[in-house]
């Protein structure tokens, strides 16, 4: 049984880690941002240990990068990535619908009690997530989307680590997304608001409407990524 001080300095590290990824998320850190480990831990209040094992672990996603020299610089993610992102969740999503007949946890007759309970949570963050794309309320949104696809990945995927890589390349998603989003003069055109459209067609086990849903919404996360890349296009400033 690992000792109480060891348990509270990880518990310290995933709350400091978890508060700079939500920073990062809401552009509040800037891509090519840099700091120590001094000047989290003066922030914080707090020690360097648990501060450098959550800068490490923000590294190990994809958030930050680390320089020996100089510290740690919030990573900067071009287009390119961003469509690699939606590229690959395409790749997997695709799979998972695809690899057995049984892909989603609800066959015709219903969800089991267990699911459905599930089912219900998930929709509430679908409802919540759609009202806020509709309102154009990124802070509300973020949040609230990336809850939702964590928690039907796990259902729909039935494996963790499916589930844990695609909520990774939600999150990476969302921190490229954000600074182009809070420029952008039509906002809620790019904003996607199909998630209780999405958990409808899980709930119905049907594949086929699920699978429809996804595609569109990646073809629009594609169509934005042209976008940007397209001066004469683009909106904000």
């Amino acid at each position: 049984m690992p000792a109480s001080g060891a348990v509270t300095r990880s518990t310290l590290s995933r709350q400091i880690a978890d508060a700079l990824r939500d920073e990062v998320l809401a552009g509040r850190l800037g891509a090519g941002r840099e700091f120590t480990v001094k000047q989290i831990a003066e922030q914080y209040g707090v020690s360097a240990t648990p501060v450098r094992e959550a800068l490490v672990d923000l590294c190990a996603q994809g958030l930050l990068d680390s320089d020996q020299h100089r510290g740690f610089r919030v990573h900067q993610y071009s287009v390119d990535d961003y469509r690699r992102m939606v590229e690959a969740r395409m790749l997997v999503v695709d799979g998972i619908f695809r690899r057995r007949a049984t892909a989603l946890p609800c066959p015709p007759q219903g969800p089991e009690p267990g699911v459905g309970v599930a089912l219900v949570s998930v929709r509430r963050r679908g409802e919540a997530a759609a009202r806020a794309a509709r309102a154009g309320d990124l802070d509300v949104l973020i949040g609230y989307d990336i809850r939702y696809w964590h928690e039907l990945g796990r259902l729909v995927a039935a494996n963790d680590h499916l589930a844990d890589f695609l909520h990774r390349l939600r999150v990476q998603a969302w921190v490229f997304s954000v600074p182009h989003l809070r420029s952008e003069r039509d906002l809620l055109g790019w904003l996607w608001s199909g998630h209780v459209d999405l958990v409808d067609a899980v709930t119905r086990g049907d594949a086929d409407a699920a699978l429809a849903v996804v595609r569109a919404y990646n073809a629009h996360s594609l169509e934005w990524a042209d976008r940007l890349e397209d001066p004469e296009r683009r909106g904000g400033a």
